[in-house]
C-alpha cells in the first residue's frame, strides 16, 4: 500500500504546483489514482460522491451565511462597532488598541469568514487608529490575529465544511467553538494590555474623555449587530431553529440593517448576491473534490497506510498533537486554510479518533490551526488583506502578527491538554435541549 500513497502524494504536489484550481486538483488526483491502481467504475463513484457531499443538510446553511456576510459588508456596521466600543475600550490598558479584537470578536458572530471579518473591521479601524497615533505594528498585529476569529466563533464557514466532511453535528461543533474563541480573544487582549503597559509610547495620550453617560449612549450603535447576533445564535442554541433556518433569519436581519442604514440599493445588492454565489460555488467544488479524494484514498488504503506508519512511531497523544500543530503550520505556509482542511482530514481525523480524541474537539483544534495559516507567509490571506489596507510589506505585517500566532499555538496546546474547554458548552446546552 506504500506505492499508491507515494504516487498520490506526488501527483497532488505536481498538479497543485501547476496552478490548477484546488477543487479540480482533488478530482484529477483521485481519478488518476483510482485508474492506476483499481479497476472501478470511476464515473459512477464520482457522481455518487458528488451527490452525497453536496446534498448534505448541513451544507444548506453555507450559502445563506455567506450571503449574510456579504450583505453586512455593504453596511456601516464596522463604523457602528467603532463608535459603540471606543468609549468602553478607553477604560482598558492600551485603550483603543483593543478595538480590533473586540470588534472582530463581535463581527465574527455574524460573519463566518476570516477574510470578511478582517476586511470589514480593518477598513475603518486601521485608518482611525493610525490617525489617532496608535503604533502601526500593534494595530496591524491585533487585526491580523483577531481577524482569524471569523473561522472559530460561530457561525463559521470552515466549521460547516468540517461538519460535512467529518459527519458530525454542526450545532455541537458551533457550540464547541464559542469558549475557545473567547479564550483566544482574551489572550489577544491580555497581550495587548501588557505590551501597552510595558511600552506606553505605543499608545497615545487620549485627548477625548468619555463620561459614563457617553458610554451607555454609545451602546445604541451596537444594537443592530447585537440583535442580529442574538437572533442567529440564540435561535440555534435555544433549539428554536436549525442552523439553516437561523442562517435564513440572519440574511433577513442583514438586509434589514442595510435598508435602515441606507446602504441598500439594487446595484449593491446584486453585487452581494453575485459575490456570495461565486464564493458558494468555489466552496461547493472544493467540498465535492475533497469528498471524492477521500473516497478514492479510502479505496486505495492510503489512510490506513499512513495511520499504521504513525502508529509504529508509538507517539503519545500530546506528541501526536504537537506533530499536527507543526504539520499544519508548515502546510499553512503554502496552502490556504480550507485547502489544508480538505486535503488532510481523511488522514488526520482517523488518527485523532484512534488516539482517543473526540471528533468535535478535533474540529475546534483543526480550525485553530487553520487560523494560523491565515497569518503565516507566504500565502497568509489575512496578511494580504492588511497589506492592501496599510501599504506595508507582507514581511512587515507578518512580523507584526507573530505574537498573536504564538498565542494561537499556545491555545492549541491548551485545548489538547484540557479538551473540556471545547466540549463543556456543547454538553451543557445539548443536555438542556434534551430535557425540554
Amino acid at each position: 500500500m506504500i506505492l499508491p500513497t507515494v504516487v498520490v502524494a506526488v501527483l497532488l504536489l505536481i498538479i497543485l504546483a501547476s496552478g490548477l484550481w484546488v477543487s479540480l486538483s482533488l478530482f484529477v488526483v483521485s481519478a488518476l489514482g483510482l485508474s492506476f491502481f483499481k479497476t472501478l467504475p470511476i464515473d459512477k463513484i464520482l457522481s455518487q460522491s458528488v451527490w452525497n457531499s453536496l446534498t448534505s443538510p448541513e451544507l444548506l446553511a453555507l450559502p445563506l451565511f455567506i450571503l449574510m456576510a456579504e450583505v453586512l459588508f455593504l453596511t456601516r456596521v464596522s463604523d457602528q462597532l467603532m463608535r459603540g466600543l471606543s468609549p468602553w475600550a478607553a477604560l482598558l490598558p492600551g485603550r483603543l488598541a483593543h478595538i480590533n479584537v473586540l470588534a472582530c470578536t463581535i463581527f465574527a458572530t455574524v460573519s463566518g469568514s476570516s477574510a470578511a471579518t478582517t476586511m470589514t473591521i480593518g477598513r475603518i479601524s486601521l485608518a482611525e487608529l493610525g490617525r489617532r497615533g496608535y503604533d502601526r505594528s500593534l494595530i496591524s498585529g491585533t487585526l491580523a490575529g483577531a481577524g482569524t476569529l471569523g473561522f472559530l466563533i460561530p457561525p463559521s464557514i470552515v466549521m460547516i465544511i468540517y461538519a460535512v466532511l467529518a459527519d458530525v453535528s454542526l450545532l455541537r461543533l458551533f457550540l464547541a467553538g464559542v469558549v475557545p474563541g473567547l479564550m483566544i480573544a482574551a489572550g489577544f487582549m491580555i497581550f495587548t494590555g501588557v505590551r501597552a503597559i510595558a511600552n506606553p509610547a505605543l499608545v497615545p495620550s487620549e485627548s477625548e474623555a468619555y463620561s459614563w453617560s457617553d458610554r451607555f449612549r454609545s451602546l445604541v450603535h451596537l444594537l443592530p449587530i447585537s440583535a442580529l447576533m442574538l437572533s442567529v445564535l440564540g435561535s440555534m442554541y435555544g433549539g428554536i431553529a436549525s442552523p439553516t433556518e437561523a442562517a435564513a433569519m440572519g440574511v433577513f436581519g442583514a438586509l434589514l440593517i442595510a435598508l435602515l442604514s441606507g446602504s441598500l440599493s439594487f446595484g449593491r445588492l446584486s453585487e452581494a448576491f453575485l459575490r456570495a454565489a461565486r464564493t458558494t460555488s468555489m466552496i461547493g467544488l472544493i467540498v465535492a473534490g475533497a469528498s471524492f479524494l477521500a473516497l478514492g484514498m479510502g479505496y486505495l488504503g492510503i489512510p490506513r497506510t499512513i495511520a499504521a506508519g504513525i502508529a509504529a512511531l508509538d507517539l503519545s497523544p500530546m506528541a501526536l498533537i504537537a506533530t499536527l500543530v507543526v504539520f499544519y503550520l508548515v502546510l499553512g505556509m503554502f496552502l490556504e486554510g480550507m485547502a489544508s482542511l480538505v486535503l488532510t482530514l481523511p488522514i488526520t481525523l482517523p488518527l485523532i479518533v484512534q488516539a482517543g480524541f473526540d471528533p468535535i474537539w478535533f474540529g475546534v483544534f483543526v480550525v485553530v490551526t487553520i487560523e494560523m495559516a491565515q497569518i503565516t507567509p507566504p500565502v497568509g490571506f489575512n496578511l494580504f488583506i492588511i497589506q492592501s489596507l496599510t501599504g506595508q510589506s507582507i514581511g512587515r505585517v507578518a512580523m507584526d502578527a507573530v505574537p498573536f500566532l504564538l498565542i494561537m499555538v499556545a491555545a492549541a496546546f491548551l485545548l489538547a491538554a484540557f479538551p473540556h474547554i471545547a466540549l463543556w458548552l456543547p454538553d451543557v446546552v445539548m443536555n438542556q435541549l434534551r430535557q425540554l
